[in-house]
């Protein structure tokens, strides 16, 4: 028996994710495990993920390297995406130490 199912808007309009990200406008690379990955703009993030504009088509589920310039790589993967964009999810969250080092 099929079950017809659409996702629909919260119509109070809350938040999906537990922690709000905060925009931001940094120069990136994204590395899927085993590539040699791409150059990205990341446009917002928080201590759980980010969302990045990158010219490299990604998998749902795949795990990627977040590589900001002069700090530390994080990984995370891949939740969604679409037109050029994608959300990710870190597999560990940063730190606020390490939101604060990059201007978030």
């Amino acid at each position: 028996m099929p079950i017809d199912a659409r996702i629909a808007k919260d119509p109070a309009g809350h938040e999906r994710r537990g922690t709000p990200r905060a925009d931001v406008d940094l120069e990136a690379h994204v590395r899927e495990m085993g590539t040699t990955g791409t150059e990205a703009r990341v446009l917002n993030i928080s201590s759980e993920g980010f969302m990045a504009e990158t010219t490299t088509e990604h998998e749902v589920g795949a795990r990627v390297w977040l590589i900001l310039p002069g700090r530390e790589r994080a990984s995370a993967i891949v939740r969604w995406t679409a037109a050029g964009k994608l959300g990710a999810q870190f597999a560990e969250p940063l730190s606020e130490v390490a939101l604060a080092q990059i201007g978030a």
